[in-house]
C-alpha cells in the first residue's frame, strides 16, 4: 500500500525560494525600511541559542512571512524581544525612553504588541493556553504587573502564531535540557547538571516542543480565534495532532539513523526506521529528505521523488529547520537537489560524486 505523503504546492515553494536570497528582508517593501534600525542595535553580534540574535529575529520573521501573516504580526516577529524579556538578557531599545522611536518606525499597534510581548510572562501565557483557559470569545486572562489582565482575542491569536514561529526557529536538545518540562520547568543546578549545560550539545531535534506547537496550532481553531489570522500551513492547518510521546519516539528514531545505529551492510533497517519516524511525526521535513536520498542511492527514483517532494513541501512551510545541525536554507537547497535529481532519475553511484551534486537550471 502506498503511504499518502504531503503534496508539493508550487505556490508555497515559490514563496520559500524567494526567501533564500540573503537580502530578502532588506528588499521587503514593508519590513525593509525597519531593518537599518534593527541592525543598528548590534543584533548580529549577540549570541542566541543556535545562532545570533539577528539570525533569530530574521528566522522568526521568515516563518511568519511564509505563513502569510499580516504586516503587524511580521513586525512583531522582527522585533519581538527588543525590549528584553524574562528569557533573554538583551535590551536593544529602552522601554522607558525609546517606545516613541519604535512607534514611529512600526506604528502604535505593532509597538504595543511588541512591548506587551516583552513585559508579560510568556511562560504564563503558554501555561494558561495549555490549561484550556481560553474564554468563549477567545480572550485570555493573564497576570500583568501583579494584576489580572485580559488579552483580547486578536492579541491572543497573534501571540499564539508568533510563539509557534519563535519555538520552531530556536529550539533543539540543548534547550530541551535546560528548560526540561517547559512551561512547567524548574531551575536545576548547573554544577550538578554540567553536562546538560555545555553548549551546543549534540543538537538533537527537540523531544517535546513540536507537540506543543501542534497544541498551539489547534488552539487557533477555537471559535473565538478562528479566521482572525491566516492559518499557518503546518500540522495540516491545525487539524493534525502530534502527541508528546510520538514526538519523542520519532526524534529518537531519527537520531539513531543520524548516528548510524542500524546495520550498515543493508539499508532495509534504516528505511524501516525512517518510515516509522515519519509515521510517528509526519509534520517535519528532514526524515522525508533523508529517506529520499536513501531510496535514490539504491535507484528507487519513484519513491525518492515522492519523499523528496514531501520533504521540500514541509521545508517550504516551516521556514526553519527541525534538525538544527543544518540551517533552513541548506535543507531547502538540498531538498530541491534531491527532488530535481529524482525527477531526472539520476544520482551519484560513487561517494566522491556526492560532492558534485547541484541544482541545474530548468
Amino acid at each position: 500500500m502506498t503511504t499518502k505523503l504531503p503534496t508539493l504546492n508550487s505556490t508555497q515553494l515559490t514563496r520559500a525560494i524567494a526567501l533564500l536570497d540573503e537580502e530578502w528582508l532588506a528588499h521587503d517593501p514593508e519590513l525593509g525600511p525597519v531593518m537599518p534600525l534593527v541592525l543598528g542595535r548590534g543584533v548580529g553580534q549577540d549570541w542566541h541559542k543556535a545562532g545570533t540574535f539577528r539570525h533569530h529575529l530574521v528566522g522568526v520573521t521568515r516563518t511568519l512571512t511564509l505563513w502569510q501573516q499580516p504586516l503587524v504580526v511580521r513586525q512583531l516577529g522582527l522585533l519581538h524581544s527588543v525590549y528584553g524579556n524574562a528569557h533573554v538578557d538583551l535590551v536593544k531599545f529602552d522601554p522607558k525612553s525609546e517606545r516613541g522611536r519604535l512607534q514611529e518606525a512600526v506604528g502604535e499597534d505593532a509597538e504595543r504588541l511588541i512591548h506587551l510581548f516583552c513585559v508579560m510572562s510568556r511562560t504564563e501565557l503558554v501555561r494558561e493556553l495549555f490549561k484550556g483557559n481560553l474564554k468563549q470569545d477567545g480572550s485570555l486572562t493573564i497576570t500583568l504587573n501583579g494584576a489580572p489582565f485580559d488579552l483580547p482575542p486578536r492579541d491572543v491569536a497573534i501571540y499564539i502564531v508568533v510563539t509557534m514561529a519563535d519555538i520552531c526557529e530556536q529550539w533543539y536538545s540543548w534547550q530541551d535540557d535546560i528548560y526540561m518540562g517547559y512551561p512547567d520547568y524548574k531551575a536545576d543546578n548547573a554544577q550538578l547538571h554540567w553536562g546538560a549545560a555545555l553548549w551546543p550539545g549534540p543538537m538533537r531535534p527537540s523531544t517535546y516542543r513540536w507537540s506543543q506547537i501542534s497544541q498551539l496550532a489547534t488552539l487557533l481553531q477555537h471559535p473565538g480565534l478562528k479566521d482572525l489570522l491566516p492559518t499557518p500551513p503546518v500540522f495540516e492547518l491545525g487539524q493534525g495532532v502530534l502527541t508528546r510521546e510520538n514526538e519523542a519516539s520519532a526524534a529518537a528514531l531519527y537520531w539513531s539513523v543520524m548516528q548510524q545505529n542500524q546495520p550498515m551492510l543493508s539499508p532495509d533497517a534504516t528505511i524501516a526506521v525512517l518510515k516509522q519516524t515519519i509515521a510517528l511525526n509526519p509534520y517535519v521535513a528532514e526524515p522525508y529528505l533523508v529517506l529520499a536520498q536513501l531510496y535514490m542511492t539504491f535507484r528507487n527514483f519513484e519513491e525518492g521523488e515522492r519523499y523528496a517532494a514531501a520533504g521540500v513541501q514541509l521545508v517550504s512551510c516551516w521556514g526553519n529547520s527541525w534538525d538544527k545541525r543544518i540551517g533552513w536554507d541548506a535543507w531547502m537547497s538540498w531538498g530541491r537537489v534531491l527532488l530535481q535529481s529524482a525527477q531526472k532519475r539520476q544520482w551519484p553511484e560513487t561517494l566522491n560524486k556526492l560532492n558534485n551534486v547541484a541544482l541545474t537550471p530548468e
